[in-house]
Formats: C-alpha cells, structure tokens, sequence
C-alpha cells in the first residue's frame, strides 16, 4: 500500500519542493492565485499554505542536504577515522533529512474541517433476511466494542431487533477523542460469506449489511430554524424499539425545506426521544451541506479511498478463509473472530485506511505542475 513515507522519497516531490521554494522566494505580488476548483487536494482548488510554517522546515531540509553531501565527501576522501565517525553521522542525517520531509508532507495535509467532530453512525441490514440481520448484529458489537477500546462514549439512540436476534437498523451517537477521523471511512456496504445457521446444506450465502456515517455538527456550524421543523408524536411499535408502550413517547421530526426525516422511539421518555431525534437531523442535514461542498472541489477526480457512500462495498468478510479484505486498500487480515472484537485488528485497518487517504491528499497536492499557490502572508 502506497503511503506518504513513499512520496517524500520520489522524484516529484522533489520537484514539488523546488516549485514550492520558487513561489516562496517571489515577492507577495507576484504570488497568484489559483482559481478554485481544479480537482482533490491540489492547491488549485483554493487551498492556502501558510508560507511562514512551511518555510522553516523547507530551510532546516535543505541544510541537512547540504550537511549529508559533506558527509559523503568527507567518506570519500578523509581519513579511516574520520570515516567511522561520517558513516555514523551519515545514518543520524539521513534519518533527520525523512523526519523533516514527513514535517513538511504533515503541513500541506491540513485536517478536515469535520474531522474533530462526534458523529451519528446509522447500521442497516442488507441483502439477505435474518442472516443480513444476525450479521448487522455482529458489526454493531464490533463497533460498541471499538469505541470502548478507543474510549468513546458510544450512545445508542434507535436499535431495531429482528425475531432471530438480528438487527434491521441501529443509530448510534459516537463521541470523543479523533472519533469522525478515525471512523469516517467505515461508511459503505459491508459483506459477508458463510454458511447461516439456518442453512441445512452447508452451502455458503452472501449476505451485505450498510453503515453510514455523519459527522456531528456544533451548535455554531449549523443553525436551524424551528419554523423548519414538523414535529409529530405516535407510540413506540414493532419489533425492535427497546421500550415499546402505550404513551406517545415516539418521535418524528421533518424538516419542511429539505425532506429529510428523523425518527426515535429508543427511550420511554417523549422528551428524550425528541432530542436525539433532533441529533440525528442536525447531523443528516450537516452530512448534506459537507456533501454539497465536497463536490464542488473533487468534480475532477474522486479519492480511491472511496465516496463513503452508501452503496460502495468497502469490505468482506470470508469466514471459510478467516479473512477480512478492504477492497479500497487491498489489505487483508486473518482471524475474522479477533477482528470481530473490535479492537486492534479494526484499528489496523483503519489506521491503514487513514494514512492512504493522507497519501491521496499529498499526490493531489504535488502532482500538478501547472498548480499556483495561494501563499498566506498575513498576519
């Protein structure tokens, strides 16, 4: 799997950072700007680097290339002592000269806007009945565990059970330390091959279970306003709401403009439920809003990591060969029931899934040659 450790050692980031010291070394006026919305991750589509940051780390790179070339001479024509000493010197440089490439890679990967959020994750049962419906079972345990090994708090605000101990959906608000960054590539189709419970003949199905995740707006990043929302109340019912009674405790909140909808009878109390109704909304209509934004800028190419979409199959899960395979990566894990825990397999993956999408933003970033930089100056 290609990794930003690869780009810092290519040719064209060489060549990225000699474009990058010629913008830099030009005076403030003869810095353009780039016209926003050439592609992902280039700094065409706006993106603005804060020269001063940069600069330093640029320097410090450049004296221990210089430093490292005197070494290699020294090797060449210095003494048997002094050679020891310059091959020790040597390795100490080479390993500073990665540190401060990475330094640099670090500051053009600027963090997303959402990704200090909470989130909403929604799990939904797929093709394949009650076997889709066990196994959407199985991938919502992985999570809550998951969340317990990162501590996150992990708050369930709708779970609907199937007869058999399944799950035809679940949402779920997930909070705490780099939750939505970690976790934002989870959302797509999730399969499984094995033979059901169910299945009297041994043969293997293919069942698919969704999870969607929505990152958690703040209060400033997302205002809505009351006169939007149609709110109705109905009793909680059908299989599934951990609470079924007989008072008007369900919730289902629509907001007129838009359409979308968000229900939750979870809890026995019609307050409660109305509130988490109203987390869900803020977080589908914030999804919408960063959907829209995001397709202004990647218009011109779309990350191989993936859309997070609904519909994509991102991983499969193959019990007859004990393996976990995520299609966007390539990776493959063995020992389904360990990664099923939830704890340092699925961080594996998704630490994996994290730095690829690091790697993506840095090639966007460099690929360029035509690219022109919005160099920030200000204070």
């Amino acid at each position: 799997m290609s990794t930003v450790s690869n780009v810092i050692q290519s040719e064209l980031w060489g060549d990225f950072l000699r474009r990058l010291e010629s913008v830099g070394s030009a005076e403030p006026s003869e810095r353009s700007a780039a016209p926003a919305g050439d592609g992902p991750g280039t700094v065409s589509e706006g993106k603005t680097f804060d020269w001063r940051r940069i600069v330093p780390s640029i320097r410090e790179l450049r004296g221990k290339e210089t430093e490292l070339q005197e070494l290699q001479e020294l090797l060449e024509d210095g003494s048997e002592g002094l050679i020891d000493l310059a091959k020790e010197d040597i390795t100490s440089c080479q390993k500073e000269i990665t540190l401060l490439k990475l330094k640099v890679a670090e500051l053009l990967i600027t963090r997303e806007e959402s990704d200090d959020n909470d989130l909403i994750m929604e799990l939904t049962a797929g093709i394949g009945g009650q076997e889709a419906m066990l196994f959407t079972a199985e991938i919502f345990d992985m999570y809550q565990r998951y969340a317990v090994h990162k501590n996150w708090s992990f708050d369930i605000l709708d779970y609907f059970s199937s007869e058999l101990g399944g799950l035809r959906h679940a949402t779920v608000g997930i909070g705490g330390h780099d939750a939505y960054k970690n976790l934002k590539f989870e959302g797509g189709v999730h399969r499984v091959q094995r033979v059901p419970k169910t299945e009297k003949q041994g043969r293997i199905h293919t069942s698919t279970m969704t999870v969607a995740i929505l990152p958690q707006p703040s209060e400033i990043s997302l205002v809505i306003n009351p006169k939007d929302l149609r709110i109705e109340t109905k009793r909680a019912s059908g299989a599934g709401g951990q609470h079924v009674n007989t008072t008007d405790s369900a919730v289902r909140i629509v907001h007129i403009p838009t359409g979308v909808v968000s229900e939750c009878q979870q809890e026995r109390s019609q307050i409660k439920n109305k509130e988490k109704a109203i987390k869900v909304l803020r977080a589908k209509l914030y999804s919408m809003m960063l959907e829209k934004e995001t397709n202004k800028r990647y218009n011109a190419r779309k990350i191989q990591i993936g859309t997070r979409g609904r519909s994509e199959k991102i991983r499969t899960y193959n019990y007859q060969q004990d393996r976990v395979t995520d299609h966007r990566i390539g990776k493959s894990l063995h020992n389904i029931e360990g990664f099923l825990l939830g704890e340092e397999q699925l961080d594996e993956i998704i630490q994996s899934l994290c730095e690829y999408a690091d790697y993506e933003t840095l090639i966007g970033i460099i690929s360029d040659p035509s690219t022109r930089y919005m160099l920030k100056t200000e204070s």
